[in-house]
This record gives structure tokens, C-alpha cells and sequence, in this order.
């Protein structure tokens, strides 16, 4: 009866952890001065620092790095359909990159992303991402974003990307982003995804 409870408390704990890493993340990520300073009634410092964000002068080639963390919504195969917070499952990443932007309309990024999964009581980074893949930069901060991908797991294949920067800043862009993930390979049936992802890009 002890040895129960101390498993079932166990894996409280861990569970604990990983949403308080999420919580924190996320208190990290939250604008702390932008929407300040859109909600400024008198207008001119709040226009005068949106202007120089926007209009500020960029010289091509630039290099910029992000920080984000991703959260798999539903994974799908032929065998079943999986989605995160299921059966005492949970999963998030940690995706961190750089970008090397050409011009307004072309970019490459390099993206790493570690994977911390939660099961049984138990938490355990789970899984080694690399998607390298190439940026196309269209009007109103949208992009798309064709990435290769390799896992540790053993898995690989392609993830397309929707990203979308919704608040720019002096110092950081805030982005959230749509990913459709598709895997093949390691002797496990073919498999599509969808992912959500929120992070900010360097100026």
C-alpha cells in the first residue's frame, strides 16, 4: 500500500515538474512591453518606437536565433491515432534555431528541438530533432517553412511549417506557428501530425 502511494505520489511529482517548466516558459514568452505600449492612449512615444521596429533598415545577409516550445496536438497512422495528454502521455519540445535570412523573401533555418515526454510516472527526453529547411517570407510577417527532418528515434521525413509573427518589439518578434509533421522508417507505419509552436525571434 505504502509502495503505491509513493509511485502515484512519484509521478505526481514529475508531472509537476514538466508543467511548471511549461508555466514558466510560457510567463517568459508572454510580451511584457509590447502590449504596454500599444495600449498607450497618447500615441506618440507608442507610434514612435512601432516605426522604428518596422521601418529600422535591414542589410541582407542577417542572421537571427529563436527560442520557442512546441506541443504535438494528434499524430495519426494507419494503426491509431494518437493525441498529447492521453492515457497519462505528455510531450513537448523545445525547438531552438537559427535563421539566415537573403532577402524579404527567402531564408534558410536550422533547427534543433529536444523532446521531454512524461509517462508512467516517469519524465525522460525522448527524442533528438534536426529540420533544417528553407524559409519563403511573404507580406504581413507570414512565412512558410519546408523542413527536412532527422530524430534520434530513428524516424525521419519532411514537416511543413505556417508561421505567423504577431507582435513585434524593439527587441524580440513573437511568432506562432503550425506544423503538419510527416514521419517514416525504424520498422513503424508511416504517420502524419499536427503541432502547435509559440517562440520569438532575436532582432
Amino acid at each position: 500500500m505504502k509502495t503505491h502511494l509513493f509511485a502515484k505520489g512519484k509521478g505526481t511529482l514529475h508531472l509537476s515538474f514538466v508543467i511548471l517548466i511549461v508555466i514558466i516558459t510560457s510567463g517568459i514568452l508572454i510580451p511584457q512591453h509590447g502590449f504596454g505600449q500599444n495600449a498607450q492612449s497618447s500615441g506618440t512615444d507608442s507610434t514612435r518606437v512601432k516605426q522604428n521596429v518596422i521601418v529600422r533598415p535591414v542589410s541582407y545577409p542577417k542572421v537571427v536565433g529563436y527560442l520557442s516550445f512546441i506541443l504535438p496536438i494528434v499524430t495519426i497512422d494507419e494503426n491509431a491515432t494518437t493525441t498529447n495528454f492521453s492515457k497519462g502521455t505528455f510531450s513537448i519540445g523545445f525547438p531552438v534555431g537559427v535563421n539566415v535570412l537573403y532577402s524579404d523573401k527567402f531564408g534558410f533555418s536550422y533547427e534543433f528541438t529536444p523532446t521531454i515526454k512524461s509517462t508512467g510516472g516517469t519524465s525522460k527526453m525522448s527524442n533528438l530533432l534536426f529540420d533544417p529547411g528553407t524559409m519563403f517570407r511573404f507580406q504581413h510577417s507570414f512565412t512558410i517553412i519546408t523542413r527536412l527532418a532527422f530524430e534520434t528515434s530513428g524516424r525521419y521525413g519532411f514537416t511543413p511549417v505556417f508561421n505567423k509573427v504577431y507582435l513585434r518589439t524593439r527587441d524580440v518578434n513573437y511568432f506562432v506557428a503550425l506544423s503538419t509533421p510527416a514521419r517514416f522508417g525504424n520498422s513503424l507505419p508511416a504517420s502524419m501530425g499536427l503541432n502547435v509552436q509559440f517562440g520569438f525571434i532575436f532582432n
